[in-house]
């Protein structure tokens, strides 16, 4: 009987099984968005969530147990310092998942894992150009000046004026 086995077996062995779910977590902390099957989708939700649940605590036992499971000093920095806190005042739903449609090569259901609350992307600083800076830049290079492309495009276009009919 399969009571309170609640873990899907992906047709591997145990060490394979968890092979895929850390190489699935680590790419989650490092990307944010990952494409995958739904079913192995929809279990490394769980992980995942826990995962995001130890980094709010941020202590020296949760490093650890996050460690265990991302294998990487760098991964764990990154989850605890910048993932961690973009979900301080919420309780659980850190990841969604959702279908995007069928494989083309064996059929089967693809869906997207992402995180709920994406990384805020800072505004670029524009550059304030006063005179000093003028002089101290570097001469701009001749505007009539084409690249190499555009050189060997220009020899096989085909003049207007040229052609006769």
């Amino acid at each position: 009987m399969r009571h309170r086995k609640k873990s899907e077996k992906f047709s591997r062995s145990r060490a394979q099984r968890k092979a895929l779910v850390k190489s699935l977590l680590r790419s989650l902390v490092i990307y944010g968005r990952i494409r995958t099957t739904k079913s192995k989708a929809m279990a490394i939700r769980s992980y995942m969530d826990r995962l995001i649940s130890r980094a709010k605590k941020n202590d020296l036992s949760s490093r650890r147990l996050s460690y265990n499971v991302l294998g990487s000093h760098t991964l764990v920095k990154k989850l605890f310092d910048e993932i961690g806190p973009r979900f301080k005042d919420i309780n659980g739903g850190y990841t969604r998942v959702f279908n995007i449609g069928y494989r083309r090569g064996d059929g089967a259901l693809v869906s997207i894992v992402e995180l709920t609350r994406r990384e805020q992307k800072k505004p670029r600083k524009k550059k304030v150009i006063t005179e000093d800076t003028k002089k101290d830049a570097a001469p701009e290079k001749d505007k009539d000046k084409k690249g190499f492309i555009s050189g060997i495009k220009g020899i096989f276009r085909k003049d207007k004026n040229s052609r006769r009919t």
